[in-house]
């Protein structure tokens, strides 16, 4: 299985995502560490990213994914709208499952604020919130469960 952290920036994707491929002994991959160099100083700018933008990213994600599908991987990627949770699950029919990290905009942008050396400034969080499109296929965990907790919810949870 492949499981795909998801949500906005600050939701715990990374935390979490590290936890249960500990848990699991299977190897965890931040997505954002796959973002072109363009990506990363358009974001740095303050700058949303667009579809096109994510395009690639989501393809090189894509291919990791398709690569770990035997053996299994944790992926942390925002796959903020549908098209995008598609393009992440290419090929791969029942072997990925999507975990969405839940929040608040306040509870995130809490976080945020408190959050260094990270690329992602706090002040595109709200244009993350406009594009999200919450998923209907995917395994809700509320954010204001300990990230401990919330790898008990998935690995309780998979399929």
């Amino acid at each position: 299985m492949v499981y795909i952290i998801m949500g906005v920036s600050g939701c715990g994707k990374s935390t979490v995502g590290q936890l249960l491929a500990n848990e699991l002994k299977i190897p965890f991959f931040d997505g954002d560490d796959f973002h072109p160099s363009e990506n990363i100083t358009k974001m740095e700018s303050g700058i949303p990213l667009n579809d096109d933008d994510r395009k690639g990213w989501l393809e090189s994600l894509n291919q990791l994914a398709i690569k770990h599908a035997a053996s299994g991987a944790v992926i942390a990627c925002s796959a903020l709208k549908e098209l995008y949770r598609v393009q992440l699950s290419h090929q791969l029919d029942k072997t990925m499952m999507f975990v969405y990290l839940e929040g608040t905009f306040e509870e995130i942008n809490n976080r945020l604020k408190q959050r260094t050396g990270h690329y992602m400034p706090a002040n595109l969080l709200k244009s993350q919130f406009d594009t999200l499109e919450p998923p209907t296929n995917a395994l809700r965990i509320s954010i204001s469960k300990t990230p401990e907790k919330q790898v008990s919810e998935i690995l309780n949870n998979k399929t």
